[in-house]
């Protein structure tokens, strides 16, 4: 045997092994830690997107006590468990607002009210004349109640086509900052 040629060395398995062990590392580690901050709260961003309050409990309209046929569109809805006082005339206006400002995306909105006790005859009339395309629901105060937190007084509601509650508006909120979540809520959505 001749001593100047050599015979290639045997390759080392340690080191497809630690090959094998760093792609799984990149690969399933993400998912572990992102498990983990779910979990244990740790490294979540404080800052938010959106301006209501996120209701995120699978809540639904019937869970809300609407009831009525409702269409399958991105509702942007007035509850009022009272009477509908200048606060909720308040909310109806915006809510017609912000369904005009969506501009091309109007026809994917629609604006409703839902009212446990009936509106006074002047009111009425008015919301017929000027605003006909209003949907009108009946509220059941019990389940209102529990689904609304207890919060007194007239709110408006986001509302997607399955009609799952999404985000919620006390009275006195800025129409510009609803109409900014519902254009992102329309943006991102592959339903309605």
């Amino acid at each position: 045997m001749n001593p100047a040629i050599a015979m290639p060395e045997a390759p080392r398995k340690g080191r497809g092994r630690l090959q094998l062990l760093l792609i799984l590392a990149i690969a399933i580690g993400p998912m572990f830690l992102a498990s983990a901050m779910y979990q244990w709260r740790f490294w979540v961003p404080e800052t938010r997107s959106y301006h209501g309050v996120l209701i995120g409990d699978g809540r639904t309209l019937a869970d809300l006590g609407v009831q009525g046929e409702v269409e399958p569109r991105w509702q942007i809805l007035v509850t009022a468990p009272g009477a509908c006082e200048a606060d909720c005339q308040q909310l109806v206006y915006l809510a017609r607002q912000i369904q005009i400002g969506l501009n091309r995306e109007t026809a994917r909105a629609s604006h409703g009210l839902a009212l446990a006790e009936p509106l006074p005859a002047e009111y009425d009339a008015t919301l017929k004349r000027e605003y006909p395309q209003l949907g009108r629901y009946q509220l059941d105060l019990q389940a209102y109640d529990k689904a609304a937190e207890a919060v007194p007084g007239a709110q408006l509601w986001l509302v997607d086509p399955h009609g799952n509650l999404v985000l919620r508006y006390p009275a006195g909120s800025k129409g510009k900052a609803i109409l900014d979540d519902l254009r992102y809520l329309l943006k991102i959505s592959l339903i309605g």
